[in-house]
């Protein structure tokens, strides 16, 4: 009789612990590839795929942070004028409208999804990096003009090949995420996109601010180049799934662009409000790092820590946005934080010197991460899914269009008031369009239905 009290105690004494490395583990798995939504979703193949994606933004963004935010600061380090400045900025979004129709006809003809990101983005795409930190080598040759309209259709180019990649891209990672999931898990994605960001942004910032114009840039490219292969090489061992949307009418697309939107009039509305959306921003958006340099007296070093620190509030944002994503909707998500966006072009405006911006970019950076998930969400579940890839590419070439006319707004209200009035003018435009979308865009539980009807 005394024994068995003892027998009890000793027996639970005995049963081990949970170990900390296993939970760790499953905790990282959960965080990379997201929860396990179905009993099917635990197959290894399906969750290293989006472990692999999961790893592959994170390199793919810690490649574009030695170079996105640089390509200002270099076309003006080559002398280039607030002109120049919006054109820049124009052409490659004009290349972006061109690459986007034919991406979607390359991956409804050809279907090899993964192929076609790989070549376009991780390859060609990538191997234009060497020819960007090449081309100073060539100033004494071709001047200041050479130079600068060489790094024009560098830019142009990839972002070309970039946009031609994204249709496939868009329709491979539809099929890898199932929507359920989708905030959550692109919005733990994010979070690696972010962090990459917050280390390699001030990183670059720092390397060009002290090894000099223009060894700086080409030392920052070049890390580029060499991240961004591994990326490719990520990239390449995830394992393509079968094709989930049929593409229904490709013998009979429509035969206007105008009738395919009367026939999805939510997916038209939705898009049209992009158009007016994207030129408020791109009308502003080339004239910040202008700004910063020229009015608030910043440097490279400068815009690199501004970079980092978006990056890290935005990796707090991709958190709680994305649970709110999966909770109440994007459509939620998009209104809250389409009325907090106009208001950062006019703070900048009010600002006297350079070290409010750190507050103003931090605030950003948490909303944009929200703004941009609930938006790529919004998109993948309003296109129908047939020919999802020719619907993705339709919006985005419209964006495209009006971030190719946005900078040469730009320019001219630039050149016919001051930059302050300019970011006036697009806070005004930013604040119409969030009205616009909260009166023309159904609730996110009506949008469902009428997905799945």
């Amino acid at each position: 009789m005394r024994t068995a009290p003892v027998a009890r105690v000793s027996s639970s004494k005995s049963q081990p612990r949970p170990r900390l490395l296993p939970l760790l583990l499953g905790r990282a798995d959960r965080f990379m590839a997201g929860p396990v939504c179905h009993p099917a979703d635990s197959a290894t193949s399906a969750r290293k795929a989006r472990k692999l994606l999961w790893l592959e933004g994170l390199l793919s963004n810690a490649s574009e942070s030695f170079v996105a935010n640089f390509i200002t600061p270099f076309a003006l380090a080559c002398g280039a004028t607030n002109a120049q400045i919006g054109g820049l900025s124009s052409a490659t979004n004009v290349a972006s409208a061109v690459g986007l129709l034919p991406g979607a006809r390359l991956e409804e003809h050809f279907g090899c999804r993964k192929s076609i990101f790989m070549l376009c983005t991780g390859v060609f795409g990538r191997l234009l990096l060497l020819a960007l930190a090449l081309l100073p080598l060539f100033f004494h040759l071709f001047g200041t003009p050479g130079i600068f309209y060489g790094l024009l259709a560098i830019v142009a180019l990839r972002s070309f090949l970039n946009q031609l990649a994204y249709p496939a891209w868009s329709a491979l990672v539809t099929d890898l995420v199932p929507e359920s999931i989708r905030g959550r898990y692109f919005g733990s994605r994010n979070i690696a996109v972010g962090l990459a960001a917050l280390v390699c942004t001030p990183l670059a910032g720092y390397l060009i601010q002290h090894a000099g114009t223009p060894g700086g840039y080409q030392v920052s490219f070049g890390i580029a180049l060499a991240t961004g292969i591994v990326a490719t090489v990520v990239f390449g061992m995830i394992q393509e799934p079968k094709r989930v949307c049929l593409h229904e009418h490709i013998e009979k697309p429509p035969r206007e662009i105008f009738s395919l939107f009367r026939r999805h009039p939510h997916f038209a509305a939705f898009t049209g409000l992009a158009f007016f959306w994207h030129l408020s921003l791109q009308s502003a958006g080339p004239f910040f790092a202008v700004y910063q340099m020229k009015s608030l007296g910043a440097n490279v070093a400068h815009i690199g820590i501004l970079s980092s620190i978006g990056a890290f509030t935005g990796m707090v944002g991709q958190r709680v946005w994305g649970v709110q994503n999966d909770r109440r909707g994007a459509v939620w998500v998009l209104r809250i934080t389409g009325f907090l966006i106009p208001a950062i072009p006019a703070a900048w405006a009010l600002i006297p010197n350079w070290w409010y911006l750190p507050v103003i970019e931090g605030v950003s950076g948490f909303i944009w991460a929200g703004y941009w998930l609930a938006n790529f969400n919004l998109l993948l579940r309003m296109s129908p899914d047939a020919n999802r890839s020719r619907f993705v590419a339709l919006h985005q070439s419209v964006v495209s269009v009006a971030s190719f006319i946005g900078p040469v707004l730009g320019g001219i209200i630039v050149n016919m008031v001051s930059i302050k009035g300019l970011f006036w003018t697009s806070a005004a435009g930013r604040f119409g369009v969030s009205l616009l979308f909260l009166f023309l865009i159904a609730s996110d539980r009506n949008e469902r239905q009428q997905h799945e009807a």
